[in-house]
This record gives C-alpha cells, structure tokens and sequence, in this order.
C-alpha cells in the first residue's frame, strides 16, 4: 500500500559535494551539498539562493566540484551548519546555521590550487572536478528560491588508486562516495555519522552508528 505523506525533504540519496569557489577579496568559500547530477561533461547543480557559494558562481562563472569519499564525513558535518555569507538569513539562524569565514580551516582541509580555474581544490577529496558555469537559471517555483546551475567540467583529477589501469574509468568498487540520504550520511550502503544538516532540518530520527 502507498500512502501520500506530503514529504517535506526529496533527498532520495545523492553524492555530497564540497563546491569550493572564490569571494568577492580573493578567499576561498567551501560549502557541502547534494542536489546534483552529472551528464557527460557536464553536471547540473541546485543552490540555494540565499548562500555565498551561488553569490560566487553568478560572479566569478566557476568553481570545483570536490567528491569527498565517505571516510572523509566528519569534515563534511564540521561545516554542515556554516555559511559564508556575513548576514545570516533569518531561517538558516533558526536551523542552527553560524558565519564562518574560513571554511577550509573549519572543516580541516587543504586548500590545493587548481590548474584551469581560480578556485582552489580540496586537496584530501580523491576525485576533483575543474568547473566554468554556463548558464544559470532561477529554480524552484513561481518565486524562485534556489538557481540551477550548468557548469562544464574542464578538468577531472582522480587519485591514480581509484582509476582502472590502462583506462580513463574509476573503479566503481575502489569509489566509496559519502552519500546524503534524506540528510542523513550514508557510504557503502550504512549510515555512517550523524548529521549536523539532520538536526537543523529537524529530522525525525536519528540513525544508529556503525561499530568502530
């Protein structure tokens, strides 16, 4: 039997993303998300209207798509509740969200820097993807709140273990991605740490952890 809960949250389970972009001064901005999909060279991306990250995309028109694996989930979670922006929008104070300028040092990752684009890499993240924007649109309704994204991936780099020797394809066994689930963390099909994001969306459960 189906039933019709009037579902709040449609985060059936995507990969995380660090997008990694640049500020108005220079700086690095660093925020997680999942709401993208990819297709070819290209890859769509949906954000939030009133975060630093589509500020930086609309001026700047490129960023790094950075896939964290799933060992790499308390970094993610360090900075699930951060923006960078210096005004914090009413409804993200209200799920718990704080101004944090330094991303990077926050989430206790490396700034790496990239070959084709200004914004820096995440230099612990296995798989990095080089990415100019080429078109945004407003998202979401007749009064949009998010912008969909079409960014060009203009260089891939991958960690030499994760590639098939002799190909240009990952080993899909060797990737473990970290996987949001209904804004919980999810990699090789088990949760695997609570959620900060969980939290302020108050989320009505709480997983149980993996034994260590």
């Amino acid at each position: 039997m189906h039933i019709v809960p009037g579902l709040k949250v449609l985060y059936f389970g995507t990969p995380v993303v660090l997008i990694s972009s640049r500020n108005s001064d220079g700086t690095a901005n660093l925020a997680p998300m999942s709401s993208a999909w990819w297709l070819d060279q290209s890859a769509m991306l949906g954000l939030g209207n009133s975060g630093q990250t589509t500020a930086n995309l609309l001026r700047e028109r490129e960023c790094v798509l950075n896939l964290p694996s799933s060992s790499m989930v308390d970094a993610v979670d360090r900075i699930a509740l951060t923006t960078g922006k210096r005004t914090v929008p009413e409804h993200k104070v209200r799920q718990g969200y704080r101004y944090e300028p330094d991303k990077f040092s926050a989430a206790g990752l490396t700034e790496q820097a990239s070959e084709l684009v200004r914004a820096p890499r995440v230099a612990q993240c296995p798989i990095q993807l080089e990415c100019r924007v080429r078109s945004a649109r407003p998202f979401g309704g007749s009064t949009p709140e998010c912008t969909a994204f079409e960014v060009e991936v203009v260089r891939a780099h991958v960690e030499e273990r994760l590639v098939i020797p002799g190909t240009h394809y990952v080993d899909p066994v060797g990737w473990d991605p970290l996987i949001m689930k209904f804004c919980e963390f999810f990699g090789g099909g088990q949760n695997v740490h609570p959620s900060r994001l969980a939290e302020g969306w108050e989320m009505p459960h709480q997983l149980p952890m993996i034994p260590a």
